[in-house]
């Protein structure tokens, strides 16, 4: 059964939204921490102090669903993907040592064959609420954009946490023992997170195969999968349509079973399913689910 965020409808997902954000711009103020209007918030985050960002994912209420291990004391950790970051600094507050992964830039991010990055770019823009009820989306250069919606998001909430989550930089594809230990010191992980990442790649098996050597214990994949019946052969769905303008950077989606005997093949033990998690996209109230697997050794 999925795990719900019950203080999220779709009724109320704008108004919630753009009252966090008000509330986010006001106690930001308050606090010294300036002028943070520009920034995209991925996750919402408690920072302290009354601070709290106004993400378009909240996963506070629903973290059961993942069946994360409470005391993660002693245990190294890879979060592939972290966006603004709310799932790494969640395992470090559990006592785990984390790595995040995020891309060097947005020039690296995957694009359909023949687009341009600033295509993929414009899709994203695109894709990003105002930051108020009658705001208009803002206007980003690529760099701009990687800066407000990524790293320079990830790197305050890290600040106002006083975290030492280390950051590495990598595409999912080329992530590797020996560049991990060069950057962070560390080359083999107990757990990795791998959240809503796979939809965003159009080589999903490739991305998987890159990040399975990297695991000695258990992998979480928390992803959008297709609708399968119990008759249903393993399989993908193409996601992307036909029109270069109109995809949201995202093209596949397998199915549960697909996800299965693709991990079983790159090595893992024992693939089940661990939970659902479910909600709503803020402020537009288009509702959401993950289906949760953890592969183990």
């Amino acid at each position: 059964m999925c795990a719900v965020n019950p203080s999220i409808t779709c009724a109320t997902a704008s108004e919630d939204f753009y009252r966090m954000a008000a509330d986010f711009s006001l106690r930001s103020r308050e606090l010294g921490a300036g002028d943070l209007s520009r920034y995209y918030w991925y996750h919402t985050i408690n920072l302290g102090q009354g601070l709290v960002t106004p993400g378009l994912y909240d996963y506070r209420d629903t973290l059961d669903s993942f069946q994360l291990p409470g005391d993660m004391r002693g245990m190294n950790v890879l979060d592939v993907g972290s966006a603004t970051g709310f799932f790494a600094f969640e395992f470090e507050r559990r006592g785990a040592q984390v790595v995040s992964v995020e891309l060097p830039s947005l020039n690296e991010i995957d694009r359909f064959p023949g687009q341009t990055t600033e295509q993929v770019v414009d899709k994203i823009r695109q894709m990003l609420p105002p930051m108020s009820p009658n705001g208009q989306p803002g206007t980003y250069t690529t760099e701009e954009l990687y800066f407000y919606l990524l790293e320079g998001a990830f790197s305050f909430c890290q600040k106002r946490l006083d975290s030492n989550v280390k950051r590495h930089y990598s595409t999912v594809y080329n992530l590797s023992a020996t560049s991990l230990e060069k950057s962070v010191g560390v080359s083999a992980f107990d757990l990795i997170f791998l959240g809503d990442i796979l939809v965003h790649t159009l080589n999903p098996l490739m991305a998987l195969a890159a990040v399975a050597p990297l695991c000695k214990g258990t992998l979480i994949l928390s992803q959008v999968m297709m609708p399968e019946k119990p008759t249903d052969q393993p399989a993908m769905i193409y996601m992307g349509g036909e029109d270069p303008a109109q995809d949201d950077v995202f093209w596949w989606s397998p199915n549960r079973l697909c996800f299965i005997q693709m991990l079983k093949k790159l090595g893992f033990r024992k693939v089940a399913e661990a939970g659902c998690n479910q909600g709503v996209l803020r402020p537009s109230g288009f509702p959401f689910q993950r289906t949760v697997l953890h592969a183990s050794r």
